[in-house]
């Protein structure tokens, strides 16, 4: 029965890269055609392959349907929050994840300090928008025009010296980190904090969410945090790798 489930599921990344007949998944498979047949009308009856007019079998919109499902029913924090404990525990600092709805920046998660300075961030809680580096991180990756359109309706608070002051030079700094793939917040919001951060990554390669690690510069100066971008960078892959699906869950110790 394995063997069946096996060459059946086989045959759904084969038809991913166009329309085939039954001889060409046949031989794909290393199978006789009347066996590969059984396992297209097995699939066909679940609605995950369609034969074609043409005899060509592709894959079928139930399975896309599900697809679709899945990715809805994924829970991003609940996949990072191991990464981000990770990271805590390696560098020491707070790590922050955040997500983009309706117009705002929220943190939806975060791990602690181990240092007795705390950040007064809260889960739930909008980041100021214009300066924040998780806030960069995603609305960089807005089409241009949206991007554009979130710029200019925004206000451009003076928290510190450092904020960004105005449409024009916020949009500057989305075009920069759209590049770069990784921002900073080096004292924009509080005089005091540094913050850097790279982003999470869906399935089509779009930004989910975005993670940072923030700390006072009474604990690590912006240099030193800034050493810690490889790190952040490599964290944010890996749960964008788990999230996507490309890798199987870590296992974590009990």
């Amino acid at each position: 029965m394995s063997q069946t489930v096996d060459r059946a599921l086989s045959i759904l990344p084969l038809l991913a890269q166009g329309p085939a007949d039954l001889g060409q998944v046949a031989e794909r498979l290393g199978v006789h055609k009347s066996t590969a047949l059984r396992l297209l009308r097995t699939l066909h009856e679940h609605g995950l392959v369609y034969r074609q007019q043409d005899q060509r079998y592709r894959l079928g919109a139930r399975l896309f349907a599900l697809a679709q499902e899945a990715v809805e029913n994924l829970d991003i924090r609940e996949i990072a929050h191991p990464h981000l404990t990770a990271l805590n525990h390696e560098c020491g600092h707070t790590v922050h994840l955040a997500v983009y709805e309706e117009n705002e920046v929220l943190y939806i998660d975060k791990v602690e300090s181990r240092y007795p300075v705390r950040m007064y961030s809260r889960i739930g809680k909008p980041v100021a928008i214009t300066v924040a580096a998780v806030a960069k991180l995603l609305l960089a990756d807005l089409p241009e025009s949206e991007r554009r359109t979130v710029a200019e309706k925004l206000d451009y608070p003076a928290y510190t010296s450092r904020s960004t002051p105005n449409a024009a030079a916020f949009l500057e700094e989305l075009a920069r980190v759209r590049e770069q793939g990784w921002a900073t917040d080096l004292g924009g919001h509080e005089e005091s904090i540094n913050c850097v951060g790279a982003p999470v990554r869906g399935t089509d390669g779009r930004v989910v969410a975005a993670m940072s690690v923030s700390a006072p510069n009474v604990v690590v100066t912006a240099e030193e945090l800034l050493s810690l971008l490889p790190l952040v960078r490599r964290t944010a892959d890996a749960i964008s790798r788990e999230y996507s699906g490309n890798t199987p869950p870590k296992e974590t110790s009990a």
